[in-house]
């Protein structure tokens, strides 16, 4: 099941393909490494990345981008077809191609080929464009920006469209609602070659003067592993990456721009898409980065929206791609300061967080009448606004053995306040060759405490004598 906006992206597709395998010889006839073991991985690469992520998170995505009659557009087609909707548009000449030749999982040499352009614009195009709540422009240079330049500037007036720009590429069209370029882009635009990338408030300085330059509603300049930095012209917002990985990092922009226009569609507010932008880029390179849009699921394994299926597939993507995979669980009936120190170390030992939540049902039996406080729907929204959550998984029994037995995590985390014995999934844990852990907690929080507290307030405000608390 499709869920949110539909999204339309506009833009520049290219057949992304690596060759992986080990180098551990030089050539006996020239000194080259040998790559021995090579295997090829196909994957759509440009705007075909960008729809293709935004896709396989569950979203209905249209596609406009050309595509010809060559062997690399044909690949491209079979790649994309069972995600997206696809609108081309004429193609002159072959479309590119970018192979790199990948040892030891960092690139070795980068092979480009292939000089398709856009050459013209389809009626199919421009009544697809001008009925778009949200619009994504990956523009690579590559002509398609430039064709549909007209009718991107007048859907900018009306839709939520974010430009993903490109150094050789057009600038984005007045009112863009969000133009994410990366640091050193944003250097070259601006013309501030001499800014230093490393301070703030140069790059806050450059993206107040691209916001003025262009005439866009907000720049992001995205900034790798350090975050990203949003400005409307003044007062910058810096929000950062809540873990920093060394992964491949291939198409984590894509992934980021994706995120954000999808979310600007369902009407967040820039500084709520740019966060749950940085956190998917993260996750994104956390779980192997390119490689997963090689190997990623098919379809019929796509989420349907739940929350678990979101949790279950995170949690297959970080294992295949060699990562830890991390769960916790709790009521989180009323969010404190011991549950996000608790969660931000959980995140913090691993490649990803899964939040074992307790249904409303499975509350009310531990709690007693009266308890959950906050409903499921509310407990889920706010831990999925933590960035240190990757995702939120809800059961229903009074403990969460079942789900962990879909999950199989390799680390599941309780506060200190436990101890390992008087937990019935330690056990099971350890049958896959998973470990509890047990981390510290900030001692005096809870929800019942808040809940009590929160009580004594209405009745001394009332002229009630004070309830006596519960530990």
């Amino acid at each position: 099941m499709s869920t949110g906006t539909p999204l339309l992206v506009v833009g520049d597709v290219l057949l992304d393909r690596d060759l992986t395998g080990t180098a551990e010889r030089l050539a006996p006839d020239a000194p080259v490494p040998v790559l021995d073991g090579c295997e090829e991985h196909l994957r759509p690469g440009g705007a075909g990345l960008a729809a293709y992520l935004a896709a396989r998170s569950g979203r209905p995505v249209t596609l406009a981008a050309p595509l010809g009659t060559d062997e690399a557009s044909r690949r491209v087609r079979a790649l994309l077809e069972p995600w997206v909707t696809l609108l081309p548009l004429p193609l002159d000449g072959p479309l590119a191609e970018k192979t790199r030749v990948m040892a030891g999982g960092r690139p070795v040499v980068r092979l480009d080929r292939g000089t398709g352009r856009a050459a013209g614009v389809t009626d199919r195009v421009r009544r697809a464009l001008a009925g778009a709540p949200a619009v994504l422009v990956a523009d690579y240079a590559r002509g398609t920006a430039e064709v549909l330049r007209a009718e991107l500037a007048e859907r900018a007036r009306r839709a939520a469209l974010v430009w993903d720009p490109h150094p050789r590429g057009a600038p984005p069209v007045p009112g863009a609602r969000l133009v994410t370029p990366t640091g050193e882009e944003a250097r070259r635009f601006a013309g501030a070659v001499a800014d230093d990338g490393a301070d703030l408030s140069a790059v806050a300085r450059t993206a107040a003067e691209l916001v003025r330059r262009w005439r866009a509603v907000c720049v992001v300049v995205t900034l790798g592993a350090r975050g990203a930095l949003l400005s409307q012209g003044d007062g910058p917002l810096l929000v950062p990456a809540a873990a920093r990985h060394s992964g491949d990092a291939c198409g984590a922009g894509d992934c980021f721009a994706a995120t954000a226009a999808g979310l600007l569609g369902d009407g967040a507010l820039p500084a709520e898409a740019v966060q749950a932008a940085v956190a998917a880029a993260t996750r994104y390179v956390a779980e192997g980065g390119a490689r997963t849009a090689t190997t990623g699921p098919s379809p019929a394994a796509a989420p349907a929206g739940a929350p678990e299926a979101d949790a279950l597939r995170l949690a297959q993507r970080v294992r295949a791609a060699g990562g830890t995979v991390v769960a916790a669980g709790g009521c989180f009936d009323l969010l404190h300061a011991g549950h996000v120190s608790l969660l931000q170390q959980a995140r913090g030992i691993g490649d990803c967080l899964i939040v074992c939540l307790n249904s409303d049902d499975s509350v009310r039996r531990r709690k007693g009448p009266g308890r959950p406080i906050n409903p499921l729907a509310d407990r889920v929204r706010v831990l999925q606004a933590l960035q240190c959550v990757d995702a939120v998984a809800v059961f229903d029994e009074d403990t969460p053995e079942q789900l962990l037995g879909r999950l199989r995590p390799h680390l599941w985390v309780k506060g200190g306040d436990y101890a390992v014995g008087q937990l019935p999934e330690a056990a099971q844990l350890a049958a896959w060759g998973g470990q509890t852990v047990l981390l510290p907690y900030l001692d005096g929080r809870s929800s019942t405490l808040l809940a009590s507290r929160a009580a004594d307030s209405v009745g001394a405000a009332r002229g009630a004598a004070p309830r006596r608390r519960q530990r």
